[in-house]
């Protein structure tokens, strides 16, 4: 049986911990006897046989949906939409679960006649995928068979000719959605939960609609009471999501499948990143050393390189299939056997050491603005319950937060952090004085459409991602940050981790209480 998440109490005795740091990662030692680090739980064992496993699920759904082959008929229109490349992170190593759902789903369409197939990338406001990205996703058979063709597409929240108007909740929410979608005899979402986040109705609601309905659940007042975004009874974006997810289903029928995977992230030469430091063995420590002292002598291209190039070991642990809110449900329960820790009580201060990696940096730049969503927006709503620290606590993080920008895929979070942060980082006022702006921008929308940029209006939403946090907490602090970089977004700047500590004492008293959140793997902390 794998052990559960497991919370250490630090003393003189305990050896430093691993701590990332952008393309990198170093030791450090935390305060004894007022410090506790969290780590994730061991990977659960992956499905024995996940294809037999799949096609179980889609001939014994969930919820009162008919098998899948009932739903199938010749002359019908079929959609498959599937996540972006914004999850797994790392990418999984081949087959993806994607992959695997998908050709099982279109063998079903194939012996029932079904000729009309399309298949979407649900982008929502991310960029678009490279087409070796798709491929990845998909494999070659999958690609090969349906990319030439012009069968494959990728969601566009801005194109009018492709979207359909289908009308408001009864909260007045706008329900616009691919006009694909829209038009086809049934769709089949296709799902990866590596969060409690994704999944559900939220994966209709914010992958294949456009900004008027995005918008709704993507704002400052749904996020700000949102507690927490990875806890679905408690979030006001879910809310939203399942409002109008519930109507899009009264308009077209969806049968949903969700698969969940262990938390095995990185190869067996970077084992050591995901063990407890008082279990390195001889090899571990020697691979930390010689990948610590390598990585330090490269340019941060050359380590960003190395690491957008690892594929993660994940395994499928569960796949369930039918009604979207049935299937969501046994996806929680099976995410949660992965991910949840016991934690007892808040603390003064909750200390995040960022990865190389986020959703919206694959193959990319992890920008200030990124830094803010994953420690503030991600790792901050890594919980059920309670936050790790208490109110007005202190949020350190660790991560090199470069001035640095990709030209390709970010233009508009250059523009937002130049003009908007260096005017404001309210998010109310940020919202109400520049959202309409950068969302209709015409050049923003045209490299949204045509290249492989984000949505004019994401690098807001990402500020937005953060709203509940920055009210929440008193300050926070980055450590080893870009220090002007750090400044603009209304955050303190420290050279090391224990001139953060030193400084989170201006805020929270003598001698605080220190939480460290070793994360990745990513779980989820059970706060009580």
């Amino acid at each position: 049986m794998p052990r559960p998440g497991f919370v250490l109490e630090v003393d003189r005795s305990t050896p430093p911990v691993l701590m990332w740091h952008g393309e990198g990662y170093r030791l450090e030692r935390l305060p004894a006897d007022r410090s506790r680090v969290v780590y994730a739980p061991e990977p659960l064992a992956p499905l024995a046989d996940p294809d037999e496993a799949i096609r179980r699920a889609l001939l014994e759904p969930l919820g009162d949906s008919a098998p899948l082959p009932e739903l199938l008929f010749a002359g019908m229109r079929l959609t498959i939409a599937f996540d972006d490349l914004s999850l797994p992170l790392p990418p999984m190593r081949r087959p993806d679960n994607r992959q695997r759902v998908i050709e099982a789903v279109l063998d079903l369409a194939a012996a029932a006649g079904v000729d009309d197939v399309v298949l979407i990338a649900a982008l929502g406001l991310h960029r678009r995928m490279t087409d070796a990205e798709l491929r990845h996703a998909l494999g070659d058979r999958i690609f090969d068979a349906f990319s030439p063709s012009g069968r494959l597409r990728q969601h566009d929240a801005e194109g009018p000719e492709g979207l359909t108007y289908i009308g408001k909740t009864d909260h007045g929410e706008d329900v616009e959605v691919s006009r694909r979608v829209a038009e086809s005899d049934l769709l089949v979402y296709v799902n990866i939960n590596l969060v409690a986040m994704d999944g559900g109705h939220k994966s209709t609601s914010t992958g294949l609609m456009s900004y008027k309905s995005v918008r709704h659940h993507h704002n400052v007042r749904t996020l700000q009471h949102s507690r927490s975004l990875m806890d679905r009874p408690h979030s006001e974006l879910h809310s939203s999501a399942w409002r109008i997810g519930r109507l899009l289903g009264q308009h077209v029928k969806v049968f949903q499948i969700e698969t969940t995977l262990n938390n095995d992230a990185f190869p067996s030469n970077m084992a050591f990143l995901q063990k407890r430091e008082w279990e390195w063995g001889v090899r571990d420590r020697a691979s930390y050393l010689a990948s610590s002292q390598g990585l330090s002598l490269l340019s941060p291209t050359a380590r960003r390189n190395i690491f957008h190039s690892i594929k993660a070991p994940h395994q499928m642990t569960s796949v369930q299939a039918g009604e979207v809110e049935a299937v969501h449900t046994r996806t929680i329960a099976n995410l949660h056997r992965q991910q949840v820790v016991d934690v007892e009580g808040q603390s003064d201060v909750v200390v995040f050491g960022l990865p190389h990696v986020g959703p919206y940096n694959v193959n990319s730049i992890m920008n200030p603005l990124l830094v803010m969503c994953m420690s503030l927006g991600y790792w901050f709503n890594m919980y059920i319950g309670k936050p790790l620290i208490r109110p007005g606590g202190v949020i350190i993080v660790s991560h090199p937060t470069p001035w640095a920008f990709h030209p390709v895929h970010h233009p508009s979070y250059i523009d937002f952090f130049e003009e908007v942060l260096s005017a404001t980082t309210d998010p109310l006022e940020i919202e109400k004085t520049y959202e309409e702006r950068f969302a209709t921008d015409d050049w923003y929308r045209h490299l949204y459409r045509t290249s492989y940029a984000y949505h004019g209006v994401h690098p807001l939403y990402m500020w937005y991602w953060g709203a509940h946090a920055l009210e929440y907490a008193g300050a926070t602090i980055i450590v080893g940050g870009n220090r002007r970089a750090v400044r603009r977004m209304g955050f303190r700047p420290a050279s090391t981790l224990a001139d953060a500590l030193e400084m989170a004492e201006d805020h929270v008293g003598r001698d605080p209480s220190v939480t460290y959140f070793h994360c990745p793997p990513v779980m989820l902390a059970n706060v009580h």
